[in-house]
């Protein structure tokens, strides 16, 4: 099969692609009733943030998914949004959007490959097994195509896996490395296993740390599935919104959103509830993978001290030990979470810039950035709260 034969095309809404297509390509392994490995990518998830109202043009995401098809079946996919600002992002990109606007230039609208104000790493090139090579080339030219034909200033894939770096990278386009804190189950067979793990000082610490939490005067209960109810996201509605107007202002996602989870999404949902006096005070959501789980909300309308830490990462920590998943993705940001187990890990995005001049300054930057990522990630996980000797544990 050449590249001439396969037909790329653009869609406003996901129903234009369907589900048995767009999961044939974004998650294969849920064909026979498993769990996907990345949650977000799945038809039901970006549908949710679509039927929502959660993207769309007045929310600066305008959908336009984009297909590879070859003899009338879809080999590929990708979350294609035209965007008019660079929020809800994480990778940051503001620097860039200032010096190309003061040379003159337009950097609003530009394309991006991501998954909506979602901070987490996972596949961009959605293809169909059996079509890796094809369709993750048919996807990065389509998609520069479409910015050039659109007189667009640029094209970003935002959270792409180390693999597709690579592989974009050595398709012209240019590969930048962030970082976030991930939590690893290294076979621990409960959270006591784990507090072994640690230096004797950073064990005694989350022990008293969890003691201070669970004095809180109520309840902290793990709910999943059918567990979840339909009021329960009424509390998860009023934590996002606090937590959102003390971060950013406006939160992301609309009430519908929470619904459509309800209806289409609770299977793949954790959540961590505290509850004080027949009221939910606290809680944290995340999102079930495979073989991860992903902190995604938090909030409380009380405070709690370090309430926070036990519902965001060590009821976490129970529930992928008891799940045997692999690790913990807690999203951007929060050296905190190096204290607690959680250590820096690289994360990458693709970039496609229109003006060669500015492109080149990019990739200068660029390669200073990641040399500097690099040495962050050595320091800081030499920082870490894990024994470096047996001696240590007992100091």
């Amino acid at each position: 099969m050449t590249q001439s034969e396969l037909v790329i095309s653009l869609h406003d809404a996901l129903a234009q692609i369907g589900p048995e297509a767009w999961d044939a390509c974004a998650c294969p392994e849920s064909a026979g009733g498993a769990r996907p490995t990345d949650p977000f990518t799945t038809y039901r998830f970006l549908k949710a943030l679509e039927d929502s109202g959660s993207v769309g043009a007045a929310s600066g995401w305008q959908p336009h998914y984009m297909t590879a098809e070859a003899e009338g079946q879809i080999i590929a996919c990708a979350p294609l949004y035209l965007k008019y600002h660079s929020q809800g992002e994480y990778i940051f990109d503001h620097n860039w959007a200032g010096a190309y606007e003061r040379a003159g230039g337009r950097y609003y609208p530009k394309l991006q490959i991501a998954v909506p104000f979602t901070p987490v790493t996972g596949r961009r090139f959605l293809v169909r097994p059996g079509f890796e090579d094809i369709g993750r080339a048919a996807l990065v030219q389509g998609a520069i195509e479409t910015a050039r034909r659109n007189a667009l200033s640029s094209l970003h894939l935002t959270f792409c896996t180390e693999d597709e770096a690579r592989v974009g990278a050595a398709m012209g386009l240019m590969a930048r490395k962030t970082q976030q804190y991930h939590w690893v189950n290294r076979g621990y067979g409960d959270f006591d296993a784990f507090l072994a793990d640690l230096s004797s000082r950073k064990r005694k610490a989350i022990r008293k740390e969890r003691a201070r939490a669970q004095a809180f005067g109520g309840e902290i209960e793990q709910l999943t599935g059918d567990q979840i109810r339909p009021h329960h996201w009424d509390a998860i509605w009023a934590f996002y919104q606090d937590t959102g107007a003390r971060k950013w202002g406006t939160p992301y996602l609309t009430r519908a959103f929470f619904d459509h989870a309800h209806e289409h999404l609770r299977d793949d949902i954790l959540l961590v509830l505290a509850t004080r006096g027949g009221r939910v005070v606290a809680g944290a959501m995340n999102l079930i993978g495979a073989s991860a789980l992903y902190g995604r909300y938090w909030g409380c309308i009380e405070d709690h001290p370090c309430l926070h830490f036990e519902l965001c990462y060590y009821q976490a920590m129970e529930f992928a030990i008891a799940q045997g998943l692999d690790r913990i993705e807690a999203g951007a940001q929060g050296e905190h979470k190096l204290a607690r187990g959680y250590l820096p890990v690289g994360t990458y995005s693709l970039h496609w810039l229109r003006d060669d001049g500015f492109a080149e300054a990019v990739a200068h930057y660029l390669e200073a950035e990641r040399a500097a990522v690099d040495e962050d990630i050595d320091i800081l996980t030499s920082y870490g709260p894990f024994r470096k000797t047996d001696m240590e544990d007992h100091q």
